[in-house]
């Protein structure tokens, strides 16, 4: 018998070799048809999995995120079996589920897909999941796996068995297709009800652009048809908030082919929020204690060898350049640089914590493949600081970090969020990570201490701390529900011994600080991409690049409308006037498309006495008022960030 215990702390005893539905069918039958994989020792295991020792056990339904992923793993295996008896020969690379669906990355050979063929798809897919094949897992040896994608002449799965060893190979099996997978999956296919295939494009061979593109198909499902309709209304939402589409109807930014993939130009507008973001951050780290300071965009190979970049992170970082005998990298992360400010000076326990802030450019080499949009770039301007302390200032300054994130979050209207807390895994010590198991497992308890006693939000991830130490990323929900991860606060034991950085204690006797990593609102890049689609373009007031525009009803009323205008730039307003031999209407329904706040039309009853019709975006007619009193009106919105 083994034991299994569940999330309330109960425990029963079961035969060895009991699955996971199998409990659950112990327990009700209905909860059994909902169960779709489940929880095991914190790993997820297709719910048909023998269980042979005890175990913790979490079952998951289409509520979890486990139970999610092994639907949407499987209805990218199903996609795939449909895709094989539609155009036979086709070859397999990867078909991973994501945040909302899943993919398959295809090689059809001359073939080429196009869009009104996914219909077609599609129905096989649902002909196929109504068959309730069941998911079926294989080990099998290195040897066999070898040999069966021979067969197949498919060189992808080849590929990825060269990284594989005898022990670590699983196959799955549903209907007539086999694949090579680790799991896990969803007991049979006619849990997958709702079926729609969203998109085609090109994706190279494990994100290389050297390698041969591959076709992937992009497609979501759900157990029910009024869940997917729901989602395809959510996603033309999306849509229209693409900070892609939207940055360059609201000119924001821009990107050039002789700059290069992943390089941003910022446009006027929107180097005005990139302005406005820095004056808010140096105004709340002004607050806070910090120090600002300024560093190269390169520096030494030497120099990132002592932090642990190269080693760690090489593959991220620009190839090098040599100049006079020397070789120089561009800078990927601000903190080595940080290090040796912090060591240019004699430091005392008096004089501890050090804050010092940078809004720094860093230069990542991200696969062109990978690249998307504002999300993910190469060149990134970090709203960057290190903290150094002492231990006994660890917590109060880590709170003070996270504290920091929910004055932001106020600030900008969010209300979803979740600390992310990574941890490392001491089976990969030396190889991932620094090898200072003590000092992992300390600081580790320091940081989850300091969330425990804030109460807030965090779930905790093994096996994603940075190499130097754990971390918390902050995870954000936009206004429609998209995730992302916004900002970081990461511990550091590692390079400051690494840098032989070191305070005078009350002593008098040298002693290492600890480091914070943090970075709250991000990179501008990415940040600026979240605020786009969560306010779908319409900024608060104090962040729009273009506040308020006049708009005279026709030409007899451009001085008094220039007299306005000259009032709003006094008082520090971004204005514009629109003076074109246009119909008011014309000139609203710009404005609007611009998204611009407001706008003050003028006519001749407006002159006559001396006032403004106010009109708000998204709004419409707001009344009349003096130019005087409507400023002061909106004054608190306009200087949030002054």
């Amino acid at each position: 018998m083994i034991d299994i215990t569940f999330p309330d702390g109960s425990v029963k005893q079961f035969e060895k070799g009991i699955t996971a539905m199998d409990v659950a069918k112990s327990l009700s039958n209905s909860l059994a048809k909902k169960v779709l994989s489940a929880e095991v020792n914190g790993e997820v295991w297709d719910a048909t999995r023998p269980i042979n020792d005890n175990a913790e056990l979490k079952l998951l339904t289409w509520d979890e995120e486990g139970g999610k992923y092994a639907f949407w793993h499987s209805s990218a295996h199903l996609m795939a079996e449909a895709l094989e008896s539609l155009y036979p020969g086709v070859k397999f690379g990867i078909g991973p589920p994501v945040d909302n669906g899943f993919y398959y990355d295809i090689d059809l050979g001359d073939k080429v897909l196009h869009e009104d063929e996914l219909k077609k798809v599609e129905k096989k897919m649902k002909d196929l999941a109504a068959q309730k094949n069941e998911f079926v897992r294989k080990d099998i040896s290195k040897n066999d796996a070898i040999e069966y994608f021979k067969g197949k002449g498919d060189e992808y799965k080849l590929d990825l068995l060269e990284g594989l060893n005898d022990g670590e190979i699983t196959f799955y099996t549903q209907g007539g297709f086999t694949d090579l997978c680790r799991g896990p999956h969803i007991p049979h296919t006619s849990h997958i009800k709702a079926i729609k295939l969203l998109s085609i494009a090109g994706a190279y061979w494990k994100g290389d652009e050297k390698n041969k593109q591959l076709t992937r198909i992009y497609g979501v499902t759900f157990p029910k048809q009024e869940q997917l309709d729901e989602h395809l209304v959510m996603l033309e939402e999306a849509k229209k908030r693409d900070h892609r589409k939207l940055g360059k109807e609201l000119e924001l930014f821009t990107f050039d082919d002789d700059v290069g993939p992943g390089l941003p130009l910022w446009l006027p507008k929107g180097a005005i929020i990139i302005e406005e973001l820095e004056r808010l951050a140096k105004k709340v780290e002004k607050e806070a204690g910090y120090d600002r300071v300024r560093t190269p965009h390169l520096a030494k190979d030497s120099m990132y060898y002592t932090s642990g970049h190269l080693p760690y992170y090489k593959d991220s970082m620009f190839p090098a350049m040599e100049c006079d005998g020397s070789t120089y990298y561009l800078k990927s992360m601000n903190c080595p640089h940080h290090h040796k400010i912090f060591d240019a000076l004699p430091r005392s326990y008096r004089d501890l914590p050090i804050r010092l802030a940078e809004y720094g450019t860093c230069y990542r080499y991200e696969q062109s493949g990978e690249l998307f949009g504002l999300m993910r770039v190469r060149s990134l301007q970090m709203n960057d600081a290190h903290i150094y302390c002492t231990k006994e200032q660890f917590e109060e300054e880590f709170k003070a970090v996270n504290d920091m994130y929910l004055k932001y979050f106020d600030v900008f209207g969010i209300e979803k969020y979740v600390m992310r807390f990574s941890t490392h895994a001491p089976e990969k010590l030396g190889e991932k990570y620094v090898d200072e198991p003590e000092l992992w497992n300390e600081t580790e308890e320091m940081v989850r201490d300091v969330l425990i006693k804030s109460g807030i939000p965090y779930q905790e991830v093994a096996d994603e701390a940075a190499f130097y130490g754990p971390k918390i990323d902050v995870q954000v929900w936009s206004a429609i529900g998209r995730e992302f991860t916004l900002a970081t606060n990461q511990v550091d034991f590692s390079q400051p011994r690494s840098f032989n950085l070191s305070y005078t204690n009350s002593n008098n006797e040298p002693e290492i600080p600890i480091i914070i990593h943090r970075a709250p609102l991000g990179t501008h890049e990415r940040f600026i991409g979240f605020l786009i689609e969560n306010y779908a373009g319409n900024f608060p007031l104090w962040l729009a690049p273009e506040q308020i525009t006049v708009l005279p009803i026709s030409e007899k009323f451009g001085d008094y409308a220039r007299k306005v205008l000259k009032y709003l730039n006094n008082c520090d307003i971004r204005c514009s006037i629109d003076e074109r031999n246009e119909k008011i209407g014309r000139k609203i329904r710009d404005a609007e498309v611009k998204k611009i706040p407001y706008m003050l039309i003028i006519g001749e009853k407006e002159v006559n006495e001396q006032k403004v019709a106010i009109r708000k975006h998204g709004e419409g007619d707001q009344g009349t008022s003096t130019v005087e009193n409507f400023v002061a009106s909106i004054q608190e919105a306009l200087t949030i960030n002054k």
